[in-house]
């Protein structure tokens, strides 16, 4: 499951909306609010996300315990 909240805050850090995240990865903006509102993202996804918003801790988002 992933914290989205805390994805939301990198996102924000970075200086990003959720829109440019989603044109990033390549996928709608629609399809990336639903991601967000299910907590899942396909791995490549994943790794796009931690590439370009420079996360340096990944496990704590994306493979949160909760």
């Amino acid at each position: 499951m992933i914290k989205t909240n805390e994805l939301r805050g990198v996102i924000a850090k970075n200086g990003y909306s959720q829109k440019e995240v989603a044109k990033m990865i390549g996928i709608a903006p629609k399809t990336f609010y639903l991601k967000m509102k299910e907590g899942v993202f396909g791995s490549d996804e994943i790794q796009i996300m931690i590439d370009k918003l420079n996360i340096e801790d990944p496990m704590n988002i994306f493979f949160a315990k909760e």
